[in-house]
């Protein structure tokens, strides 16, 4: 995780992974509600900047990325796990290749 990027951006991307978990109703969910409070309360105000805002961010974009790691995993372990035998035709459009017709209709 080289850059953070900027708080706000974070917090947008943690709350489109919660619509991606739980759905439409997301905004009803204890998840949506703590990571709202947790960045309201961690802003940086005109008489303080702690080091708490920064722990909070680094945090939060760690958790991000856990989010999109794990629904990019579900997503690859859909596609390719296995069903048991396949075809040779499905085989090779997993790979991207396609089989060679037969000429008089075999295949």
């Amino acid at each position: 995780m080289a850059a953070l990027g900027s708080p706000l951006q974070t917090l947008r991307g943690l709350l489109r992974e919660l619509r991606h978990v739980s759905g439409r109703a997301y905004r009803d969910t204890a998840a949506y509600r703590h990571v709202l409070a947790a960045f309201r309360a961690h802003r940086v105000t005109s008489e303080k900047l702690c080091r708490a805002q920064q722990e909070l961010h680094f945090q939060a974009a760690t958790y991000l990325c856990l989010l999109r790691s794990v629904r990019q995993h579900q997503a690859l372990h859909r596609e390719y796990h296995g069903r048991g035998e396949r075809s040779p035709e499905e085989v090779a459009g997993l790979v991207g290749f396609r089989l060679p017709r037969q000429p008089g209709g075999k295949g």
